[in-house]
């Protein structure tokens, strides 16, 4: 998704508690830049926060670690975190159980390491790259996937939504050549009665624009 450059977005982070400045510092170690040690979940390409801040909000007993490439969309993302918390009764001060990062997902592994025991990761609403000389920028293509290995704990799972038909059937293919088992799967999330879905910016706009949302869970497969 583009975003408009945001002047503000650098300097509000600078001074935002829940910005991590330097990301590479917490490698294997990121349960120590909590206040509490939780279990750790991940979000890549987390946009304008809207998951992430949910999220936070919904398992205190949790630790979320909201990744994106764009500053600026980072910059959006703390903003709609804060009114999240807020809405809710708390202030900026509260958000002790989340962390805003930027870093490109084709490194992470520089910046999460085995060590971390991540839990579950989620993938949402990511750029499909529909053209075929692209596809290997998907944050779901296979080698991907092989990546997400080195930090992801064995039972962790991987949880993917797309209002994207052709992504998410490729998307099919690449869990399987990277030898995750897929425990559930919808074509229609809002009709399928999960109900641990929450709803982000996208899925909210897509679903108005009368598209289906597509969502699985996966899992490594136990040799």
């Amino acid at each position: 998704m583009r975003i408009r450059k945001k002047k503000w977005a650098e300097p509000e982070l600078r001074v935002c508690d829940f910005f991590v400045k330097n990301p590479e510092e917490h490698a294997g170690n990121w349960r120590k830049a909590f206040q509490k040690d939780q279990p750790l979940v991940l979000e890549i390409g987390c946009g304008k926060g809207g998951f992430a801040g949910q999220y936070a909000l919904q398992n205190p007993d949790k630790n979320i670690i909201a990744l994106d490439i764009k500053i600026d969309m980072l910059g959006v993302g703390r903003r709609t975190i804060v009114r999240l918390f807020e809405e809710a009764g708390k202030s900026a001060d509260d958000i002790d159980n989340l962390l805003l990062v930027n870093y490109n997902v084709e490194q992470l592994d520089k910046v999460i390491t085995a060590d971390d025991k991540i839990t579950r990761l989620f993938i949402n609403f990511c750029n499909p790259w529909p053209r075929p000389k692209h596809k290997k920028r998907r944050l779901t293509y296979y080698k991907k996937l092989e990546m997400y290995k080195t930090f992801l704990q064995p039972d962790a799972e991987i949880r993917f939504k797309t209002d994207d038909d052709e992504l998410f059937e490729e998307s099919l293919e690449y869990f399987a050549q990277s030898g995750y088992a897929i425990t559930y799967l919808t074509r229609d999330l809002h009709q399928s009665g999960f109900a641990e879905n929450i709803v982000t910016e996208h899925e909210r706009m897509f679903t108005e624009e009368g598209k289906t949302i597509k969502f699985l869970i996966a899992k490594q497969q136990q040799s």
